[in-house]
Formats: C-alpha cells, structure tokens, sequence
C-alpha cells in the first residue's frame, strides 16, 4: 500500500497553481491593470477585457497543445511564438499555464525569456505610472553618453 509521501502516490495529471503561485500573479498584474487604465482611459471596458481574454486564451491554448505535442512525441510549438503571445500581453496566462501543465518550468533558458517579458512589461507600466519619468530619464542619459 502507497503513502501520501509515497512519489508513485502522486498524480502525474495537471495541477493547479498554489495559492503563493496565484498571490504572486495578482501582485504582478497590479502595476500593468493600472497602467493599462491609465492609457487607454475611454476605451470600452469590453473591448479590453475582450482583448485581454483573448490573448491569454491563445497563449493558454498553445501552451497546452505544446505540452501535449512534446508527450506524444508531435510538432512542437515554436518557442519564439509563445514568447510573441507572452510579450502581446499573455504572459499572466502562460504564468498559469507553466504551472498548470507544469510545461517550460524547467527549461532555464526559455524561463530566461519568460521573466525578461515580466520585466518588460512591469518596467513599462512603471514608467506609464510615473508619467514617461524613467523613459525621458533613460533618453536623456543616453544622449549624454553618446555625445
């Protein structure tokens, strides 16, 4: 008879995301929810969401093609294609999805890609929060450099 601690005891199905994994997503979307508000103040609240559902559909449909593929041996997704959904704004989906289908969790440089888009995408929220001061700062220091 297996144990709880038993590793063939476990389920080799999906999991779902722990409540860290979830808490973490919510304080990663708070800065780029803001922003997204901030810049596109009369848009119709449905067109955003509706592209917003949209986007993490695709990224989660891709995911899990992706990982089916990669079990049965098929056509495999294109990384750079995930990383494109991600960088469109699907990352919050894909962060699901990695630990969902535990799939590219493992993979040390495609994670690499996956943070760098995180990075991105808060460092530009940021930056619409503060009204263009780190993009005006970065331009300025730049042009001292190369002068």
């Amino acid at each position: 008879m297996r144990g709880p601690g038993d590793k063939r005891a476990r389920s080799t199905g999906a999991r779902g995301p722990t409540g860290a994994a979830l808490l973490f997503l919510g304080l990663l979307l708070v800065a780029p929810v803001l922003a997204l508000i901030r810049v596109v103040p009369g848009a119709s609240l449905d067109l955003l969401l509706g592209g917003t559902a949209a986007i993490w559909i695709i990224t989660a449909l891709l995911y899990w093609t992706d990982k089916r593929a990669a079990q049965s041996g098929a056509w495999r997704t294109p990384e750079i294609l995930l990383h494109t959904c991600e960088l469109l704004g699907g990352w919050p989906a894909a962060f699901l999805a990695q630990r969902i289908w535990r799939h590219k969790t493992a993979k040390l440089g495609y994670q690499n890609g996956f943070w760098l888009i995180v990075t991105v995408h808060q460092l530009l929220a940021a930056d619409v929060l503060l009204d263009g001061r780190m993009s005006r700062g970065l331009g300025s220091e730049l042009r001292q450099l190369f002068s």
